[in-house]
C-alpha cells in the first residue's frame, strides 16, 4: 500500500505535535494552554486534616421514599458510602446522602475542623402523595429529640403528615 507524500507529512506533523505537547484547542485561551507547571516546592499542599469521631450518615431517594442509614464509621466518607449503599440495596433509584453527622470518640476529640459534633440524626417522611415528591426532612442535632424535632419541621415545610422514619445516635 502506497501512502501519498501529503498524508505522510500530515501524520508525521501530528505525531510530532502529540509528542511535544503542542496541541491546543482553538477555543482555549493561550494562558490555559501554556500554563507553567509548578515546581515540587511551589506545589506543596498540606495534607488534609484528620476528622476525628464516630461518623454516621443518612441517604434518601425522593422518588421512591427509600432510605439507608449507617453509623459507627471511622471516616466521614465511609459512613456516606455505606449509607448510600444501604439506600440502593433497599431499592432506592435516586439515592443521595442527605445528612452526615458525628460523635466524639473521646471527649477531647475536637479536631478544629469546624464540623460540629452532633451525635444524633433523624429522617422524617410524609405520607405518600401520588404524582408529587413526598415531603421529607433529615437533620442532625446534639440530642435525639432535637434531631427528630428539626427533621419533622423540615418535613412539614411541605404538605402532609410527617412521621419519623428512622433515627440514630452514635
Amino acid at each position: 500500500m502506497k501512502i501519498s507524500p501529503a498524508i505522510a507529512a500530515l501524520v508525521a506533523a501530528a505525531i510530532l505535535l502529540i509528542q511535544t505537547g503542542h496541541i491546543a484547542a482553538a477555543d482555549l485561551p493561550s494562558a490555559m494552554i501554556e500554563a507553567p507547571v509548578p515546581s515540587s516546592q511551589e506545589a506543596t499542599i498540606p495534607p488534609p486534616q484528620e476528622e476525628r469521631g464516630i461518623w454516621a450518615a443518612i441517604a434518601y431517594s425522593e422518588i421512591d421514599r427509600k432510605h439507608g442509614f449507617f453509623w459507627g464509621a471511622d471516616k466521614r466518607q465511609e459512613a456516606m458510602d455505606i449509607a448510600f449503599e444501604h439506600c440502593v440495596n433497599a431499592g432506592g433509584e435516586a439515592c443521595k446522602v442527605v445528612e452526615v453527622f458525628r460523635n466524639h470518640r473521646h471527649w477531647n476529640d475536637d479536631d478544629q475542623t469546624g464540623f460540629p459534633y452532633y451525635p444524633c440524626g433523624a429522617l422524617a417522611i410524609s405520607e405518600e402523595q401520588p404524582g408529587q415528591i413526598t415531603p421529607w426532612g433529615a437533620r442532625s442535632a446534639p440530642t435525639r429529640r432535637e434531631a427528630e424535632d428539626q427533621a419533622l419541621r423540615a418535613c412539614k415545610a411541605g404538605e402532609g403528615k410527617c412521621e419519623i422514619r428512622e433515627w440514630v445516635c452514635t
